[in-house]
């Protein structure tokens, strides 16, 4: 006898889709971190051809390893240059209600610093 259940998640569908689009976001909000202006499209396509050349991890594969360790739901996402180390910082909704703030290594996915807020 076949199996017909299947494991279609509709919620994995959905955080999925989340990620892709926080993806753009982060690196969009390249353009505006730091000392970067909208109108210097420099830092955006920097942090573009990172992603593109394997450089910087993609935001949905950080946050499956973020997540291990850190639980919690995504509030918000920047894709940041610091002194030639690209980093994503993670902002966090934990189950337990606080906010947790993170900077990731976006080349390993390795998380460099935790501030619970």
């Amino acid at each position: 006898m076949k199996n017909t259940r299947t494991t279609h998640n509709p919620m994995l569908k959905w955080r999925w889709a989340a990620c892709a689009m926080l993806t753009t976001l982060a690196v969009c909000a390249a353009i505006w971190s730091g000392n970067a202006l909208a109108s210097d499209k420099g830092d955006h396509e920097r942090a573009w051809q990172a992603v593109q050349s394997g450089q910087v991890l993609p935001l949905p594969r950080v946050l499956a390893l973020v997540e291990k360790a850190h639980p919690g739901q995504v509030l918000e996402v920047e894709l940041e240059n610091h002194k030639q180390q690209w980093q994503y910082e993670i902002k966090l909704l934990q189950p337990d209600g606080r906010l947790m703030k993170l900077q990731v290594d976006a080349r390993t996915g390795e998380v460099l610093k935790r501030k619970p807020r």
